[in-house]
């Protein structure tokens, strides 16, 4: 059998299944014909309904320029075992503040993860769905910078990550995707079987930025 030629290069995309990343990955083919969605296993507790939708929306606006969503492990619970994040009590609730839902390291742990896949699989590029107002150290240019920084000398090559949103709110954000499915994304730290629950910081955040941004919420919400 002949060898296959390589695919041509491309953009990573860490996709969590949530609006702003979902949204990220179609805004990346305005400048890639190879656009990759990275979903990172973190053992947290709403993985499951997180992947399951990042497919389902995926499934729903076909573009032959994305591929299927590469899913990675890099498992956060030994480190954190009693997080709110995958003991699944006292999740942060509507009326909690946004720095709430830190979960400590995360961003710095699921880049090197995706950064490692892309280098050896021709991604020159990373793109992270980092909106304006995000008030996690780790989600700061600063950090952003020295991380793209390290990456030569991780994997011999620069991975240059983007953050296309960094400069719009999520109201924005939403308002650009309009006219895909959001309906399928997926933003609950407490789902109900498959549906939001209707009550966590997320989801709050969820229902206020659709209200802001006048673009109808066809989220089904358990409560």
């Amino acid at each position: 059998m002949a060898n296959l030629p390589p695919p041509p290069p491309g953009c990573g995309v860490l996709a969590s299944g949530g609006l702003d990343s979902s949204i990220l990955i179609f805004r990346m083919t305005y400048d890639f014909d190879r656009v990759v969605p990275i979903y990172i296993r973190a053992g947290l507790g709403w993985e499951e309904q997180e992947l399951s939708s990042l497919r389902r929306f995926l499934e729903a606006e076909p573009d032959q320029r994305i591929a299927p969503p590469v899913v990675l492990d890099a498992p956060l619970r030994d480190v954190v075992p009693d997080h709110w994040s995958v003991t699944g009590k006292s999740v942060p609730g509507a009326g909690t503040p946004d720095d709430a839902v830190h979960i400590p390291g995360r961003n710095l742990i699921l880049l090197s993860k995706a950064v490692v896949y892309a280098s050896l699989h021709r991604l020159t590029d990373l793109a992270v769905g980092i909106i304006r107002g995000n008030p996690f150290p780790d989600a700061t240019p600063e950090f952003i910078l020295t991380f793209q920084g390290l990456t030569p000398f991780a994997v011999g090559s620069t991975v240059r990550i983007l953050t296309p949103y960094s400069q719009v709110n999520k109201l924005q954000v939403i308002r650009k995707g309009k006219d895909l499915p959001l309906h399928l994304t997926f933003s609950c730290m407490q789902p109900v079987g498959d549906r939001h629950c209707g009550h966590c910081n997320k989801c709050a955040e969820r229902q206020k930025a659709f209200l802001q941004a006048q673009v109808e919420d066809r989220t089904e919400y358990a409560g």
